[in-house]
């Protein structure tokens, strides 16, 4: 009873504030429901989802055991050869599509599949020996060819190829049983199995969706899931600096890397726990503040221009969308220049007497993130600005007309029409602006190079104004420390996926879409 009666004088209390206690307790009570969202995410949707997945898979094992019980033996030799059940009933397209599969498999298999697992799991391959003049016993010097070893990172490659054609046989074996059962249903019921030519009517006009989806799936594999897959297994690998194919060898080290991630180091000294959380922290400060800073202030000055009795918009909107049509990377390294101890900004303000020594606003930590969050507000508000500006002239002048009659300010109408109306349109845009600034990569390697440097020892270069995608480009190219870099591209994928899944299904975009049809 008292909890419903405390819900009961929150609500009412709600509804007493105004606008703006509105808008603070709704902004406070996100975050404040973020850490249980969080939560409910990992207890209720994981497990459901693995639930899911479980009852697909059973009910695949279930379709097969009813196939090998019921079928004839027409289906039951397609689970040996396939497409045997299709060839002998009639459907020859069919059936040798899924044998000439078969045939391909098992010869991929033998010339080259096998060898590459075999090789995959570690022991069994040798290192690249130089070779040269070298001084025998006798003491004359004998010439000795280079012996060219094995390459982990080509076997590493082609078994996780494998592993793929593994996989797609294993899904073709299952449809060749399934058609073939299918099938003989067809036949037991005294219907007319589909031809050649039908098959590619079906493809044509009933299953298009299918061809048109087959060429971007394709892609999606091979430029996406497959470099995924990949680098989720260099993660559990020792490929650095001193382990570069084909010369030398990496091999597997298990969860080492995870290790050194969440608090140990590798050889070096670097302390990758440390230095993980720290970057990991002032990133999402910096994609909080890059994003909403740009936002707000970019809503605000697009309300400005488009407000009744400005004058010259065009002026103003061309003025600020210079910043846009001037490519960026110039922009930023210039305003690396003039921002510099020896800069044009610093000198002047030597020049004029303000300072005596020059303003650290790259080169010291603090000033180099305030820095960098307010270049970027000068570089993001125009993108904010332009599209607000479109979402603004269509929202219909009969709601202000009507807010008006009513005795709303302008204030009041903001957060009652105009802020309503564009968050629910931009949320998804804002989602993915988050998103994209937690892997801003331009902005700060522009600006700074992710430094100043760190002065603690064992950080293995990273700097005060690294974030993780910066810092992560410099294990690559600086320390080749390919294993440990792999781990933090496992936990930025699952950052950002898991931010943008629970974000976007809790936005009122997806809750209340039919709103603003």
């Amino acid at each position: 009873m008292e909890k419903t009666q405390k819900r009961v004088v929150t609500e009412i209390e709600y509804l007493g504030m105004s606008g703006w206690e509105k808008f603070c307790h709704n902004f406070v009570s996100f975050f404040q429901k973020l850490p249980a969202v969080f939560l409910r995410f990992f207890t209720v949707t994981i497990p459901a989802l693995a639930l899911r997945f479980w009852n697909a898979f059973s009910g695949i094992f279930k379709k097969l055991w009813i196939a090998l019980k019921n079928g004839d033996w027409k289906t039951r030799v397609s689970f040996v050869i396939m497409g045997f059940g299709q060839l002998a009933r009639g459907q020859i397209m069919r059936g040798l599509f899924y044998l000439v599969f078969e045939i391909l498999f098992i010869l991929f298999m033998a010339l080259f599949g096998a060898g590459q697992l075999a090789l995959f799991g570690g022991p069994g391959y040798t290192e690249t020996t130089a070779g040269g003049w070298v001084v025998g016993p006798d003491g004359v010097e004998h010439l000795v060819p280079q012996a060219v070893g094995d390459n982990s990172l080509l076997i590493l490659l082609y078994g996780i190829l494998t592993m793929f054609f593994i996989i797609a046989f294993a899904y073709a074996w299952y449809c060749n049983i399934k058609a073939a059962y299918s099938a003989q249903e067809m036949k037991e019921a005294g219907q007319a199995l589909p031809t050649a030519k039908d098959d590619i009517h079906s493809f044509a006009d009933g299953q298009y969706h299918k061809t048109l989806l087959a060429i971007p799936l394709l892609g999606l594999v091979i430029f996406t899931i497959f470099p995924i897959i990949f680098m989720v297994f260099v993660a559990f690998t020792n490929y650095d600096m001193e382990h570069m194919p084909p010369a030398h060898l990496f091999q597997w080290n298990g969860f080492t890397n995870f290790q050194a991630v969440f608090g140990g180091s590798l050889s070096g000294g670097t302390q990758f726990g440390a230095v993980f959380g720290s970057i990991l922290l002032w990133t999402v400060i910096w994609a909080f503040f890059a994003t909403f800073t740009n936002y707000i202030l970019g809503m605000v000055v697009a309300i400005m221009i488009n407000k009744k009795g400005i004058k010259l918009k065009k002026l103003w909107r061309t003025v600020l969308i210079m910043t846009v049509a001037v490519p960026q990377f110039v922009s930023l390294l210039l305003m690396s220049q003039m921002l510099g101890d020896y800069g044009i900004i610093n000198s002047l303000l030597q020049k004029w007497g303000i300072i005596s020594a020059p303003i650290k606003f790259l080169t010291d930590g603090i000033g180099a993130k305030v820095t960098i969050i307010v270049v970027n507000i000068w570089i993001g508000i125009p993108y904010t600005m332009l599209m607000v500006s479109g979402i603004l002239m269509n929202i219909p002048a009969d709601l202000y007309e009507s807010a008006r009659i009513d005795g709303a300010g302008a204030f009041r109408q903001y957060f009652k029409i105009t802020l309503p109306y564009v968050l629910h349109v931009t949320t998804p845009y804002l989602i993915s602006n988050f998103v994209g600034n937690l892997n801003n990569f331009g902005v700060i390697y522009l600006l700074t190079g992710g430094g100043p440097v760190m002065t603690a020892v064992g950080t293995g270069g990273a700097g005060e104004t690294d974030l993780l995608i910066t810092w992560l480009y410099k294990l690559i190219m600086d320390k080749k420390t390919y294993g440990v870099a792999s781990v933090i591209s496992i936990l930025m994928f699952l950052i950002t996926a898991i931010i943008s899944l629970v974000t976007y299904n809790r936005s009122a975009s997806v809750k209340n879409e039919e709103d603003f049809m």
